[in-house]
């Protein structure tokens, strides 16, 4: 058969949907955390009336700018320039449910307003560069009205200055622990954890794992990166998981 300029056409428009049906399929969802809160909650409410529910935050601001534009509901940038990751908390990726919702969110809260930075202490970028940080308005932690409202689950990646543990309720979603070490928050978690070597278990913030002390593993790890836990508990609650030669 004579292939005439219709045809190729043709197959050139087929072939660029059939790419496309593809990106979609493969979109990149994160920990895959969803949310059913539709978009509208919050449609009838002022950034006031949110803010209102919430005291003030014992967090301290470092740095202020205005929030230029609103990514999703955990990553927004600055008139500086500043490309900023809440810190210790994971909204719904473009795609997902419950990503509308919690962009709204920020959106009411942050656009084209002043707002305050904690920034990490114990890590203050992030392996794509962000800044990671507690969002502050009106003296207000955001990051901890993420995870209160239910537009956010707990994402705790040591080392970290701030425990998002602290600012949940009890049916907060947590991610997945090993979503959490692969992909990218310690002054509030240090009666959990100190840096001294009298712990009975010792992880490791670079692979997000914990061992017994005697571990043969914790005499190849850099010194920098040991975590030490009184209890097993204290370990699993801030995230990390058991090492499988130990089996702590």
């Amino acid at each position: 058969m004579t292939l005439t300029k219709k045809h190729v056409f043709t197959l050139a428009i087929i072939f660029i949907i059939a790419l496309g049906a593809i990106s979609i399929a493969s979109a990149y969802t994160g920990t895959g955390f969803s949310h059913n809160i539709p978009s509208s909650k919050y449609s009838d409410l002022s950034a006031s009336d949110i803010l209102s529910k919430y005291s003030d935050t014992e967090c301290h601001v470092e740095e202020r700018a205005v929030c230029t534009k609103v990514v999703d509901g955990d990553t927004i940038y600055l008139d500086n320039g500043e490309k900023v990751r809440f810190v210790g908390v994971n909204t719904p990726e473009r795609g997902v449910e419950g990503y509308i919702a919690s962009k709204n969110f920020v959106q009411k809260l942050c656009l084209n307003k002043e707002v305050g930075l904690d920034i990490d202490d114990s890590k203050h970028n992030d392996k794509y560069g962000r800044t990671l940080a507690v969002v502050i308005v009106d003296g207000k932690n955001v990051n901890e009205m993420l995870l209160k409202e239910g537009l956010a689950e707990i994402m705790y990646m040591p080392p970290s200055e701030f425990y998002p543990y602290n600012w949940a309720n009890s049916d907060t979603h947590v991610a997945d622990s090993h979503s959490s070490s692969s992909s990218s928050s310690s002054s509030s978690d240090t009666s959990h954890s100190s840096s001294s070597s009298s712990g009975s278990y010792v992880g490791n913030a670079n692979t997000g794992k914990f061992h017994v002390s005697s571990c043969s593993s914790v005499s190849k790890m850099s010194e920098g990166n040991k975590v030490f836990f009184s209890n097993r508990n204290d370990a699993v609650n801030q995230g990390y998981v058991p090492c499988k030669r130990c089996n702590p």
